[in-house]
């Protein structure tokens, strides 16, 4: 009796035993295909000729990005940079309601303009973003007033594609503040995105930004102090055209600060030589203050080498042409791998 009870009790453990492990194995696999985890990193080489002349190697960008599938129709996102003690660039969740419908909540890229919710990995200068675009993003610190954002900011935004991908839309009610932060004042920003696609070939794009912002320093093209409200407007019109063998994206952007009008316009060609090779154009200015003008122009020619499929090998030369100071040059080499 005593031995088939210790066998009765011998079978029991085994079976919740296999059981557990059959549901850690089912919990594992369900990770698995909800959960995507990506990253990469880009570092180089940098020589700019400019009076804080530059001899450097440099870490661009370390990004560890997840993606979570909570059910087919939402899921989360989360991005982080690991360069300079870590900063968080994205969190945030969406749902898709109806086919050409989605909601999203939290902190991600603004949709003004074409360039800056392009990623990094993507975009064909080292330097990433054209000078307009840099300012009046807000992605770096060239704009005092608005800070260094990366281009996001955090709100609320829903968008979709309609007519079979003819139309792509976007519309955000954001803090106008940037990342990582709250709201300054009371105001909100409106910003809104229209793409369409009337060739397989071609996308013709208009957005904006319409708010108000709350300067976090002073900027020599404004009379606008610390923490003082001041109306700020962002615009721009641009277009996309992708064939097999060159790709061209251009842009011309206004803004106004205050009083304070400025523009700038971009135009970057790329050159498929063959599947792993391309020859990258690209000509850019920036007008931060088209009253007395403060023009800088940049002429920018490289090359890249894509060695496996998301990781390449740059280099390319910039000739910068100031309206006020002396011009400079910039040559600068990088490498990319992403998984």
């Amino acid at each position: 009796m005593r031995r088939i009870l210790l066998l009765t009790i011998t079978l029991i453990i085994l079976h919740a035993a296999s059981a557990q492990e059959k549901s850690v194995d089912t919990w594992i696999n369900t990770l698995k295909e909800r959960i995507t985890l990506m990253g990469y990193a880009q570092t180089g080489y940098t020589y700019d000729s400019d009076p804080d002349a530059k001899n450097t190697f440099d870490i661009k960008r370390i990004i560890f990005m997840a993606d979570g599938k909570i059910t087919d129709n939402w899921f989360c996102y989360f991005m982080y940079d690991f360069k300079n003690g870590g900063n968080l660039l994205e969190v945030y969740t969406e749902y898709k309601s109806l086919p050409g419908l989605s909601a999203r909540i939290g902190q991600f890229k603004s949709p003004y303009s074409i360039e800056n919710p392009l990623s990094p990995t993507a975009v064909e200068l080292i330097d990433c973003y054209a000078q307009v675009v840099n300012y009046l993003a807000g992605i770096d610190n060239s704009d005092p007033l608005y800070g260094g954002t990366s281009g996001r900011d955090i709100g609320l935004m829903i968008h979709g594609e309609l007519f079979n991908n003819y139309l792509y839309y976007h519309l955000a009610v954001m803090n106008g503040q940037g990342i990582n932060i709250k709201d300054k004042n009371d105001q909100k920003d409106i910003v809104g995105k229209l793409m369409v696609n009337p060739l397989d070939w071609l996308s013709v794009s208009g957005s904006f930004i319409q708010g108000k912002g709350n300067a976090v320093a002073e900027s020599p093209y404004n009379t606008i102090q610390v923490n003082e409200n001041y109306n700020r407007n962002r615009w721009a019109v641009g277009g996309v055209i992708d064939t097999r063998p060159v790709s061209l994206r251009s842009e011309f952007l206004g803004g106004k600060d205050g009083s304070v009008r400025s523009n700038g316009f971009y135009a970057t060609a790329n050159y498929h030589v063959c599947p792993k090779f391309d020859i990258v154009a690209s000509y850019d200015y920036i007008n931060r203050d088209t009253s007395p003008g403060d023009k800088q122009t940049h002429y920018i020619a490289g090359v890249q080498y894509w060695f496996y499929p998301q990781c390449r090998l740059q280099a390319q030369y910039t000739y910068r042409d100031k309206q006020h100071g002396d011009n400079s040059h910039r040559i600068q080499a990088q490498i990319q791998v992403r998984f």
